[in-house]
């Protein structure tokens, strides 16, 4: 651990939580917008994969409502536009906005000619989403030409990544900034590939949803327990979709940074297709020869029910972190820095929480064929999934601490945060009795 981070404050010196870059009531707006159409789709049957588009809309429109009226995002110096300062004439701006409109619309060719050549991108589920962005391209290359044209007008600098990147494609290299363009390179690639699996999996998770009937969920506790958590799942995917399709400066919600190191993409992207690792064969699927938690409960319903309130709990503190974000939710980027929800007692709630929750719904230490070579290699390929997390949750800080209010808020979290000091409590409690002297 950084030394520095255990450093005290100094006396008459407040040591509050650090104020977050989001409000938390934002993710709750989209969260009553995300439940009352759900609630409505549940009532009336809406439970195909456009009725799980306006689910997005419905989680996404409160929080930029919210945004905009309440938290009044769109004045913070961060979004870098001057609302006080008169806009610049058109005039002014015109060769800036034609260099950055060429930077955009290249990028955008670049990835959909990515997205043809990734044969996965054309098969179930993602096939879904390749057709909602062919029908969105359209409107999406004329829309961007108003909103460039208006929004370079109220920049401070509108020479950002994209300027740059254009003036690549056009010939013109002299000026350019080469980290601003990788930077701009690095946080479409994000978006494209993330926002393409989560527009893919929000129709299934819909699905399952809207679909069970109140007779299914109410059979048992067992039943209440997967649908509650099969909820909370469809929560975390919709606000991650919405967190990466709104990366916009004028909601504060734009990315700052994309992470520049490579051992966190490969650490992210081992646990999402085609990548993945742990998926069924893959060198960290800790699965065969198990089976899950209702199995080895079976017969004890006591057990079942209790096993079954604490994987929802789980389940919820993991969607609760990403409700945390609103709008601002993406892998591998900075979009301010979060201190309030689940993030005051952990730097990384959602690993923490999703890790726990495959040890105990997994038991990777029982297997049904009693060998205890299977017990063995799964409690073990499974320690290693969750060092991949650990590994993840490191990269993550890395890039971060470069941003002095991650530093603030890090040192805060080593001094308050609960997860953090229990944590140090075990080591202490170790290390004394690692030096003891033997009896």
């Amino acid at each position: 651990m950084n030394v520095q981070s255990r450093i005290e404050p100094a006396k008459g010196v407040s040591d509050a939580r650090p104020r977050s870059a989001v409000s938390g009531a934002v993710g709750f707006v989209g969260l009553a917008g995300l439940v009352a159409w759900a609630a409505l789709s549940r009532a009336y049957g809406f439970s195909g994969p456009d009725a799980s588009l306006v689910a997005l809309l419905a989680c996404a429109v409160p929080m930029i409502l919210w945004s905009l009226l309440v938290d009044r995002v769109h004045r913070n110096p961060t979004t870098g536009i001057d609302w006080d300062a008169p806009p610049r004439a058109v005039r002014e701006t015109i060769d800036v906005t034609l260099v950055k409109i060429t930077g955009i619309w290249t990028i955008w060719g670049t990835i959909g000619a990515l997205y043809c050549i990734g044969r996965w991108y054309w098969a179930p589920p993602y096939l879904y989403a390749m057709e909602l962005f062919a029908y969105s391209a359209v409107p999406m290359l004329a829309l961007s030409v108003p909103y460039v044209l208006w929004i370079d007008r109220r920049l401070r600098e509108p020479r950002d990544g994209a300027w740059h990147f254009g003036r690549l494609v056009i010939g013109r290299p002299d000026g350019v900034d080469r980290e601003a363009v990788y930077d701009f390179l690095r946080s479409w690639a994000i978006k494209a590939f993330f926002l393409a699996f989560m527009v893919s999996i929000v129709p299934g998770n819909w699905a399952d949803l809207v679909r069970a009937t109140g007779e299914d969920i109410a059979a048992d506790p067992i039943s209440l327990a997967r649908w509650l958590i099969s909820a909370m799942f469809l929560i975390d995917v919709a606000f991650a979709t919405v967190g990466y399709a709104l990366t916009m400066k004028p909601l504060d919600a734009h990315i700052r940074s994309a992470n520049p190191y490579a051992s966190a993409w490969m650490a992210a992207l081992i646990c999402y297709p085609p990548f993945i690792m742990m998926s069924p064969g893959g060198p960290l699927d800790y699965h065969p020869g198990t089976a899950d938690w209702i199995h080895w409960l079976e017969g004890m319903p006591l057990a079942s029910a209790a096993m079954g309130a604490v994987l929802v709990a789980l389940t919820a503190v993991y969607a609760w972190a990403t409700v945390a974000f609103g709008i601002r939710f993406s892998n591998l980027t900075h979009r301010g820095i979060l201190t309030h929800g689940p993030y005051a007692w952990s730097k990384h709630p959602a690993y923490l929480s999703k890790n726990i929750f495959w040890w105990l719904a997994t038991l990777p230490f029982l297997a049904t064929s009693g060998n205890p070579v299977d017990m063995i290699r799964n409690t073990v390929v499974l320690a290693l999934v969750s060092g991949v997390y650990y590994w993840r949750a490191r990269t993550e800080e890395q890039h971060l601490s470069a941003d002095p209010d991650y530093v603030a808020y890090a040192r805060w979290m080593d001094r308050h945060g609960p997860v953090p000091r229990a944590f140090a409590a075990l080591r202490g409690v170790i290390a004394r009795r690692a030096s003891a002297p033997a009896a």
